[in-house]
């Protein structure tokens, strides 16, 4: 889906938001990035206590993270993040079990041509997660520990305003939990203090529209589904 011009809408950056997994190298100036930061700062927080932190990567040192990271990964596997995010594999409940399967089966065997039963192919695939998916900009939100839950819900919502900023300024993101199986090497290559939890990276840029994975796009609930009017 090509990008918006800037000053698009609310609904229209909503509605053109989607995970974007394949990215040109289309370098993204240093004020653009900031002031896409500038505006998802605006976020509401719990007593406006603004517990985020973002860690910026470009250039030598996206790259020096992406190789520690694949380095730990052959040598250790993966880890465990800073919170529980997702429940085991086979512990999944509906309809979240079937929404998640039908979400994989559509990346892997329609969009990518990779078969469930090519687990090395899509290994290597999901490695790609590391590189932000060639995107220039990777972005690593933590937030501090001291708030305890409320923090995440202010994440949530300094990551989805980060998300439609982005689409607003003509970038697109992509929204990546697989970082937290890899905190420990964040923490050491970024110097995050152990007071803040990593809660996930953000590959930004732009888009790669004529890649086969720019034209798979989720659906969504219908309203009468997730909402109850009283």
């Amino acid at each position: 889906m090509p990008s918006p011009s800037e000053g698009c809408t609310v609904e229209e950056a909503l509605l053109g938001r989607h995970s974007v997994r394949a990215f040109l190298p289309r370098p993204v100036p240093r004020d653009q990035v900031e002031r896409l930061l500038g505006l998802a700062a605006r976020s509401a927080s719990n007593s406006n206590i603004q517990p985020w932190h973002v860690h910026v990567l470009t250039g030598a040192s996206k790259k020096r993270l992406s190789a520690a990271i694949l380095e730990a990964l052959v040598a250790e596997g993966r880890g465990e993040g800073d919170y529980p995010y997702q429940p085991a594999p086979d512990s999944w409940l509906e309809p979240f079990k079937t929404r998640r399967r039908t979400f994989g089966e559509k990346l892997y065997g329609e969009t990518l041509g990779i078969p469930a039963t090519d687990t090395e192919s899509r290994e290597l695939y999901r490695r790609r997660n590391y590189d932000f998916f060639g995107a220039p900009v990777g972005l690593i939100l933590t937030v501090s520990r001291h708030p305890q839950h409320s923090a995440l819900i202010d994440a949530g919502l300094f990551l989805q305003a980060l998300m439609l900023a982005a689409r607003s300024l003509g970038l697109d993101t992509c929204a990546q939990a697989s970082f937290l199986d890899f905190s420990p090497v964040l923490r050491r290559e970024l110097d995050i203090p152990d007071d803040h939890m990593v809660i996930c990276g953000v590959a930004l840029g732009h888009a790669d529209t004529t890649h086969p994975l720019s034209r798979q796009l989720t659906s969504r609930e219908p309203v009468e589904s997730l909402a109850t009017f009283h």
